[in-house]
């Protein structure tokens, strides 16, 4: 069923369990089937009472649910595709790819399995008819192709994956693109035979690079997922999974997830998202100007996956740096990323090639003929082996140049070593590619001149991949693999020349860059910087003059693993994952902690601080339930957090140079200080706004709502205009402590840790020292804070002051101080001064640790008051409906975001309260205006 289907299915199954329920109730009936009074009816239960039956979440009907299905999604579909000239018709067969179906691929034995993805035709498909006939032909196949115009695909495959995604992500700064000389050579022209008597003409004088088309790729980067995220939509069910594959789609967790939210309000999908290509560093990807919209695309999904750490960690500090995300070692030796109430999970995991693919290419006759051919022609030399893209991220200039000295410096191999060297052209990279073809043309005809032309076999081929045929005669005839890339991300060549070359054959040796994934998986390969061309040729010479006995070693450090992990096995260590990210997490996404998965998934950092099974449940709250508590009480006291709640905070880990702490300078959007004002006109309202910023600052932000009381240093300073007042008289707290003094001992270690951590600054309140690092490295910044507080805790052991240590800032406040003193004053002064009406409508909301001294206030004035139960020290919040003799007290302690906490209630985020807030001042947020924070006037606001 559909996602619409499921909700349908979900509301029979409840209108069912009521039936069932009355049924029930018939003392007749219960006598005659044997049923007992209490017997607890589930779906199951209810099916055999009423004699109904409903489809289940998975497809299946009365209960008998189907196989669960996996949806693989790449940009390219894994098949090949052809038509016969003689009647037009076409056929497919499976391509070579790490998702293609093979014989041994396991996961269809457990899975529904279905491929979705475009497809690619010369000539491209251009009717109906024959798209309509492409998609008979792949459905038997579970293969779903969407088709793409010309335009779109051009901006989007060659404009914005392959000119800005493919570059970038391989760590090339936009600055090379733009002004380094990539493809803004002198005029000319590169002429690639396609072996078929065929030319094809490559480059031209333009940059591949064009800052100008940036919008039009993006905006059709943008349009090719969203028309993946429609077939998607389309064709998914609850509890489907989908993996997804590659740079191409970045967006389309996002993507789908919001589809899945809008249709039935909750996430069922489990998502995979996985890299092929490395992760560039913090530094180069900040250079995007999308860059934030991939990273939360690739966030949406469940786990996130990388082929090498090193790509992992990239990923990791760029979620630190840009998106202000925290990661941590998890149980197990798992890392997750706390994103949006949940941990996303970041694998590292490595796939090698499929056997009995290669074994039954190995014994196929054009593989025999081809290594024949190319040892007798080549008859008396080593032969060392390249096939490479030709691009310049390949590397293939270095190596020759390694080559060249190799026969300058070791004039013996002169007339005994031969290099074949196959450059492949893609045709993704036009100006890239002609570059590099020109400058290698140029290196191979001065290696034929000097040395002779017996010392180099160079072709280049119009692809980008040679047939498995011809890859495994040249595995098959070399003695030597070298591959020298400067940036690469996963290449299964060489664990392809491994296998190839396993017994009863000789071992041949692999030299591989250090700059590519390939390098962290095989243990018996020699590893080279390509830069270093010196390094490059003593492996050149060490691999040629190599003992059997040492190839031998070599070839079994890597053989068992190239051997035995193919794709299933690769697919199943994924989907383990996937179980560990997902075993503990609810349809809603929030996370269960109960059963063994959920233990294995949360961190032991975090499990000490899970709440105990004891407590009473922890749930949303309910907005409808507070507004028909305020409407129905007559003395209302509103207490909320400035920083976090009213308005958001900027995450600490964001690059943002600027000279204030958080939200400082940020105001509420216009919406809410007219729902403020509205809510302070109501005699019976008293609302205060609690700060830990100066005076200044938040008399800036909200200085100008009537009514409104403003509490500034975390609640050192209050102000509570009466009725008819227009200036504010500020009232402060005696904590007992001599802060000039503090102040004069502490200044100057605050000043000596501000000279040495490049973004911090020292912050100064009425009653407290902030030190604040929101604009450091957030690694270095967290470091000195490390050190700064046991250092002040030794300067200042005279004082009665304590330390706070919250992200991104560290704060010396007085000992007593906390924002708990100023809400109880507030309500112990509103239930003196309302001639004995009690206060009976209490709603106080915050966000981090400084808050819970709040929500503990309100429950001291509730019990001293008597105003309503409290037993244990556990809240109990009168319940809207019930009807009671005494009028209840309605307490709502809400924190922003779910956490542990002393709050009984929580919401999602910062932009949930202005939805809060001007429900109860009746009015209404418009539609097209779903969040307030996302305002044109907010925007401008921010940091103003």
């Amino acid at each position: 069923p559909t996602f619409r289907q499921y909700i349908d299915n979900e509301e029979a199954k409840a209108r069912n369990k009521v039936e069932a329920e009355a049924i029930m109730e018939d003392e007749a009936y219960r006598e005659a089937t044997g049923t007992e009074a209490d017997m607890v009816i589930d779906d199951d239960a209810a099916d055999d009472i009423t004699g109904q039956g409903t489809a289940s979440p998975e497809g299946g009907e009365d209960g008998a649910a189907s196989s669960k299905r996996m949806v693989l999604v790449c940009y390219h579909l894994p098949v090949i595709l052809t038509r016969d000239p003689s009647d037009g018709s076409w056929s497919a067969c499976w391509s070579e790819s790490l998702i293609a179906k093979t014989e041994a691929h396991t996961i269809t034995n457990t899975y529904e399995t279905h491929w979705v993805g475009t497809v690619s035709t010369v000539p491209p498909i251009a009717t109906e008819d024959e798209k309509d006939a492409v998609r008979a032909v792949l459905a038997p196949m579970n293969c779903t192709p969407i088709f793409l115009n010309h335009e779109v695909e051009e901006a989007h495959y060659l404009g914005m994956c392959k000119q800005v995604l493919w570059p970038c992500f391989h760590n090339v700064d936009l600055l090379d693109l733009s002004a380094s000389g990539w493809g803004q050579r002198e005029s000319m022209e590169v002429v690639i035979s396609k072996g078929n008597g065929d030319e094809v003409a490559v480059g031209n004088t333009d940059s591949d690079w064009d800052q100008s088309k940036l919008d039009g790729w993006w905006s059709s980067y943008r349009a090719v997922n969203a028309m993946f995220a429609d077939v998607m939509s389309m064709m998914l069910r609850p509890y489907d999974m989908v993996w997804i594959h590659d740079y191409h789609l970045t967006l389309l967790p996002k993507m789908i997830h919001d589809a899945e939210i809008e249709e039935t309000g909750k996430r069922t999908v489990e998502m995979i998202f996985f890299l092929h290509i490395p992760f560039p560093t913090s530094q180069v990807f900040r250079e995007l100007e999308h860059g934030e919209a991939i990273l939360e695309g690739m966030l949406h999904a469940d786990v996130v996956g990388f082929h090498a750490f090193d790509h992992a960690r990239h990923f990791l500090n760029a979620s630190k740096r840009i998106l202000g995300l925290t990661y941590e070692s998890l149980v197990g030796g798992l890392i997750g990323v706390r994103y949006r109430r949940k941990k996303v999970l970041v694998t590292v995991s490595n796939v090698s090639i499929e056997p009995d693919i290669i074994d039954a290419a190995l014994a196929l006759p054009s593989v025999t003929e081809g290594t024949k051919a190319l040892k007798e022609k080549h008859a008396g030399r080593e032969i060392i082996t390249g096939v490479d893209i030709a691009q310049r991220l390949s590397g293939v200039f270095l190596k020759l140049l390694g080559y060249e000295r190799l026969l300058h410096d070791y004039p013996v191999w002169q007339t005994r070593v031969v290099m074949i060297q196959r450059c492949l052209v893609p045709g993704t990279r036009h100006a890239d590619e002609a570059d590099t073809l020109k400058e290698v043309r140029a290196l191979v005809n001065r290696i034929r001149t000097k040395f002779g032309h017996g010392v180099i076999d160079y072709e280049e081929v119009f692809c980008s991949a040679l047939p498995i045929d011809q890859r495994l005669s040249l595995w098959s005839a070399s003695d030597v693999l070298i591959i020298s890339p400067v940036r690469e991300g996963f290449n299964t060549v060489p664990l392809e020349y491994v296998y190839a070359r396993k017994e009863p054959s000789t071992p041949g040796v692999v030299i591989t860059s250090e700059f590519s994934a390939i390098n962290s998986i095989l243990n018996g390969a020699l590893r080279i910087n390509p830069y270093d061309i010196q390094m490059a040729v003593t492996f050149m010479d060490k691999a040629l003059t190599m003992s059997v006995e040492e190839k031998e070693a070599r070839r079994s450090r890597d053989i068992d693993f190239v051997s035995s992990c193919p794709s299933g096995m690769w697919t199943r260590n994924v989907l383990r994952d996937l179980r560990d990210a997902t075993s503990g997490t609810n349809a809603d996404g929030t996370k269960n902690v109960d059963g063994e998965a959920a233990a294995r998934i949360e961190s032991v950092e975090e499990a000490s601080a899970i709440l105990s099974e004891n407590n009473l449940e922890f749930p949303p709250l309910n907005v409808d339930a507070v507004t028909r508590a305020y409407k129905s009480a007559s003395q209302r006291v509103l207490v909320i957090d400035f920083n976090g709640t009213l308005v958001m905070k900027e995450p600490p880990g964001k690059y943002l140079k600027r000279e204030m702490l958080g939200t400082t300078g940020n105001k509420p959007p216009d919406i809410v200080l007219k729902a403020l004002g509205d809510l302070c006109k109501d005699p019976r309202n008293t609302v205060l706004v609690v700060s830990g910023d100066t005076q200044k600052n938040l008399e800036d932000a909200l200085g100008n709502v009537p009514g409104l009381g403003l509490a500034h240093s975390n609640g050192a300073c209050y102000s509570i205009p009466l009725p008819g007042e227009t200036k504010r008289d500020w009232l402060s707290y005696d904590l007992g402590v001599d802060w000039e003094a503090v102040k004069k001992t502490a200044l100057p270690i605050l000043s000596k840790y501000t000279a040495r951590t490049n973004g911090s600054f020292v912050k100064l309140t009425h009653s407290s020292l902030g030190w604040t690092y929101y604009s450091c490295d957030p690694e270095w910044g967290a470091l000195q804070a490390s050190y700064l507080v046991p250092e002040l805790e030794r300067e200042l052991s005279a004082f009665d002051v304590r330390f706070v240590t919250l992200k991104g800032v560290v704060e010396v406040v007085p000992r007593k101080l906390n924002k708990g003193l100023v809400v109880k004053r507030i309500l112990e002064e509103v239930a003196s001064t309302t001639g004995g009406k009690p206060v009976d409508f209490i709603l106080c909301m915050g966000d981090d640790v400084s808050d819970e001294k709040m929500f503990t206030s309100v429950f001291s004035f509730i019990s001293e008051s008597n105003a309503a139960a409290v037993g244990s020290g556990d809240s109990i919040m009168e319940d809207v409906s019930k009807d009671q003799a005494s009028a209840p007290v309605y307490a709502f302690t809400v924190a922003v975001g779910k956490k542990k906490t002393h709050a009984s209630y929580y919401v999602d985020s910062s932009r949930d309260v202005p939805h809060l807030l001007v429900g109860m001042s009746g009015g209404r947020i418009p539609i097209s205006q779903s969040s307030s924070w996302e305002s044109e006037d907010s925007k401008r606001d921010l940091f103003s």
